[in-house]
């Protein structure tokens, strides 16, 4: 660790202290916030990301819990299956290949990406989720649920199979009027930051 993102991290977890939050492990949160503010905000408004949003939300205005159970259950099964053309229709979409690439460009920084309707359900990724909707989850719920400008901060976890510690942070995606449509779900490799 390089005395800058030291100096960096003894900072944020002087200003948690301060704030009354109570375990060092938190001082990843204004740094990834800050991240997602000056790199991420800035191209989650592209028109592919928007269109395909709102174009999502209205194919799927209708769709019961029960329909969005089902959806979730076939995307499920062909994660773990040979046969997956609803996988494989999200991942070919234009939206995955913008967030493909922005994932690329970050240099480590960006572990995964995907996202989301106004009813939780994945637009597009850099690659398989293990579930089709996030509606049930903290990074929906805590973005979207909360309005624009939300920005959530998971716990940070070390990923067993590549050993980074990252976190995963979520936002609200906004349309021209600054309506919320949908979200975002960005893993940051901490140890990039």
């Amino acid at each position: 660790m390089t005395s800058r993102k030291f100096a960096v991290l003894v900072a944020s977890a002087s200003f948690l202290f301060s704030a009354g939050l109570t375990s060092a492990e938190e001082a990843y949160v204004a740094p990834v916030k800050d991240y997602i503010e000056s790199n991420v905000k800035s191209w989650i408004s592209d028109p592919v990301i928007i269109e395909a949003i709102k174009a999502q939300n209205a194919k799927n205005a209708a769709l019961s819990q029960a329909d969005i159970d089902a959806l979730d259950q076939k995307w499920r099964a062909e994660v773990e299956g040979s046969d997956r053309a609803m996988i494989d229709g999200v991942l070919a979409n234009p939206v995955s290949a913008l967030l493909k690439a922005k994932q690329e460009a970050s240099d480590g920084t960006i572990t995964e990406v995907f996202v989301m309707d106004a009813k939780g359900l994945n637009v597009g990724q850099n690659d398989v989720t293990s579930d089709y909707w996030q509606g049930d989850e903290d990074k929906f719920q805590k973005s979207f649920g909360a309005g624009a400008g939300a920005i959530f901060v998971d716990e940070a976890e070390k990923d067993e199979s590549t050993q980074i510690l990252q976190s995963q942070a979520s936002t609200t995606i906004v349309d021209e009027t600054g309506a919320p449509i949908g979200a975002v779900t960005i893993g940051i490799n901490l140890d990039s930051l």
